[in-house]
């Protein structure tokens, strides 16, 4: 059987760095949340059947977005942490996915992830068989710290910064998710997950634009990245 394709969007934080009533995910760029962009460039991914949007039990703006009343949306009860509102969307598609399915988990947050940059992870990673995600290598100078001292000056051409989505098959994701939840391990983001499973995930370079908010000056930012891709992909006359 050809894989299918689903996205998992973890959107039960807060965002208390933004220092807001209102979490991240609601924030407005020009007008429109932040969740809506995000949601409105991954259903332009035709080859998804699917995407899982992981809320919190009291979130209250949810059925203000257009993207919720989209068939090809559906909602999973958030967790604590990242990791397990990603599991709980997982377990909410039991029925739905197959093992070599794949999934790719995006930040609620990343309203400028591009088509091109979904479909060239897709492209990069369709015959593998873990995943990988998209990343970006690091160009400053890396200093590790320790109270307030620098201890050291990693070498940066061995250091990515990891971006989403993150694309991997639906079985290695979910095993890799549950078994370190079982052993109580950290999990920052889920190829640390597959890391920790003993897989190797692939890098696929992607876009420096491709930011996630989490400061309120990110919300800026944003708009200049987004006003500047719609321009690139403006017909030229």
């Amino acid at each position: 059987m050809t894989p299918r394709f689903w996205a998992v969007v973890p959107a039960a934080g807060v965002g208390r760095r933004m220092g807001s009533q209102v979490p991240k995910q609601y924030l407005t760029i020009n007008g429109e949340a932040v969740l809506e962009r995000t949601l409105r460039r991954l259903l332009s991914i035709e080859c998804l059947d699917g995407i899982t949007v992981a809320l919190g039990s009291e979130d209250e703006f949810w059925p203000d977005l257009g993207a919720s009343r989209d068939p090809r949306v559906r909602i999973a009860p958030g967790g604590n942490e990242r990791a397990d509102s990603v599991l709980s969307a997982l377990k909410s598609l039991e029925s739905l996915a197959s093992p070599d399915d794949w999934v790719l988990v995006h930040d609620a947050a990343r309203p400028c992830i591009t088509q091109t940059d979904i479909l060239k992870l897709i492209k990069a990673l369709e015959h593998d068989h873990v995943g990988g995600i998209l990343a970006i290598p690091v160009s400053d100078t890396l200093k590790t710290v320790e109270n307030g001292l620098i201890t050291g000056s990693p070498d940066r051409r061995l250091v990515w910064r990891a971006l989403t989505p993150q694309m991997f098959r639906y079985g290695v994701l979910t095993q890799a998710l549950e078994d370190a939840a079982l052993k109580g391990k950290a999990v920052t983001d889920e190829s640390s997950a597959v890391e920790m499973a003993g897989h190797l995930p692939k890098v696929v370079e992607g876009r420096s634009d491709n930011i996630k908010i989490t400061q309120p000056e990110d919300l800026r930012l944003a708009a200049y990245f987004l006003e500047a891709q719609d321009a690139e992909s403006r017909p030229r006359i």
